[in-house]
């Protein structure tokens, strides 16, 4: 990934920050920025330490992305925390401040291609089909810690043995 992305992205952090610093009458702190964020997530929001990490792979692929969604979903995260103290992640505080701030309807995810960051996964099957999880959902499964239960037919996810 270019250093250029990067910068790019930390120009769109602070224009995000002073917009709202101008749209709220207030100063807001610049969040230290870090590209350090793994996995399928693009970004990350550390609200008590007001720091934003990004997905280096992924912002490499999607610039636009990132800078259109992405660093104002981000930085509404740590707005919402500023403005209204611990609320719900998307709430209704964060969805008002993407539509007033940056009118961007929320989204609470990407829809990117994640196939150059995703890790290994396993194979489950509910009624309506196969289901891939994670190593780490996977895992809480085996040790008896978690049971997932499908989005659509709200049946328990099992093990797929015949893949």
């Amino acid at each position: 990934m270019s250093l250029n992305s990067q910068q790019l992205v930390i120009q769109k952090v602070e224009q995000c920050i002073s917009h709202a610093g101008c749209y709220f009458e207030q100063n807001f702190t610049l969040p230290k920025i870090s590209f350090n964020q793994r996995g399928k997530i693009a970004g990350c929001a550390r609200l008590q330490l007001n720091e934003l990490r990004f997905n280096p792979i992924l912002l490499s692929d999607n610039l636009d992305a990132f800078l259109e969604v992405v660093v104002p979903h981000e930085v509404c995260h740590l707005l919402a925390y500023r403005l209204f103290g611990k609320v719900r992640p998307h709430g209704k505080e964060w969805q008002s401040l993407m539509l007033e701030l940056f009118d961007v309807k929320g989204q609470t995810y990407h829809q990117m291609d994640v196939t150059k960051v995703k890790g290994k996964s396993f194979n489950y099957r509910c009624e309506c089909g196969p289901i891939e999880l994670s190593i780490r959902r996977h895992n809480k499964v085996l040790k008896g810690e978690q049971t997932y239960i499908c989005r659509k037919c709200r049946t328990p996810l099992t093990v797929d043995i015949s893949l």
